[in-house]
């Protein structure tokens, strides 16, 4: 049996039958600056079930960091609920792992295999055997068995970011949170991190909630993706996108839903430039 043992759902429309892992109801959003309350998103709802690739996508300040570090139980919403597994999120948990953008969540002075091993220790999960074989296992499926014994500042920043992705994997979570964490990679290592991921989610069928503002990486990425429109977020489509992956891009189909997400996000914009004669 594998040390990363999530359980298997074949599809999105199996899981549709059950209850939802993660329910996201009517939920806004704010936060203080100097002179303002903001808005981040308003009244929000969406719904994860499991083994699903959910994916927020939408422009700068639509609020869809912001929602996902609500989930992450980082951020309480001022209206709504969130509720996972039927329960109120209402804190941090270690059944929502966050994948950062950045590449500096990494302790310099751990290898590869300590920085996985941590979270487990951490948290009480797991005794130092078991934390091991967790540890091993995820950095194996993230394809850094070599690199087990190197130090951070070795690795490139895909590499690092494949650390990440197996610390947060080995404390099996319920929900694995992605916060834009291929944004800061260049465009041929941020492709082939999306591959890794497809294959990751096919091996292991693991629950997660990916934020991004390029329309391609969410038709990729995701099995369903929310739109979201311009701040304040709200939602303004949900989209099906089972049927892609990294080799249909250049199809019709693809580039055809391509342009209408694009549509959707830009109508507002291109509205309002319509009713000022810009």
């Amino acid at each position: 049996m594998n040390a990363l043992s999530y359980p298997a759902v074949d599809t999105a429309a199996d899981a549709a039958s059950h209850r939802p892992l993660l329910d996201v109801s009517g939920v806004t959003l704010q936060y203080k600056t100097r002179d303002h309350l903001v808005t981040a998103c308003y009244r929000v709802d969406f719904q994860l079930f499991q083994a699903e690739r959910f994916v927020l996508l939408g422009p700068s300040g639509c609020g869809k960091s912001s929602l996902l570090k609500a989930v992450g139980g980082f951020l309480a919403p001022v209206e709504g609920a969130i509720r996972l597994n039927g329960h109120a999120v209402t804190q941090p948990g270690p059944d929502r792992m966050m994948v950062f953008q950045e590449f500096d969540q990494l302790p310099p002075w751990k290898t590869v295999k300590q920085n996985v091993m941590f979270p487990l220790l951490a948290s009480g999960k797991a005794n130092r055997r078991e934390a091991e074989e967790k540890a091993l296992d995820a950095i194996a499926k993230v394809k850094l068995t070599k690199f087990a014994n190197s130090y951070p500042h070795t690795l490139s920043g895909g590499m690092k970011q494949r650390v990440a992705i197996a610390r947060a994997m080995a404390m099996e979570p319920d929900v694995l949170l992605m916060d834009e964490p291929f944004a800061a990679l260049d465009a041929l290592t941020r492709r082939k991190m999306q591959e890794e991921l497809l294959q990751l989610w096919d091996d292991v069928r693991f629950t997660m909630l990916f934020v991004t503002h390029s329309i391609e990486e969410a038709l990729v990425v995701g099995s369903r993706i929310l739109v979201l429109s311009p701040h304040p977020g709200q939602v303004k489509a949900e989209v099906n996108c089972h049927d892609f992956d990294l080799a249909s891009t250049g199809s019709p189909a693809f580039q055809s839903t391509a342009r209408r997400i694009h549509t959707m996000l830009f109508a507002d914009e291109v509205e309002a430039q319509g009713s000022t004669g810009a």
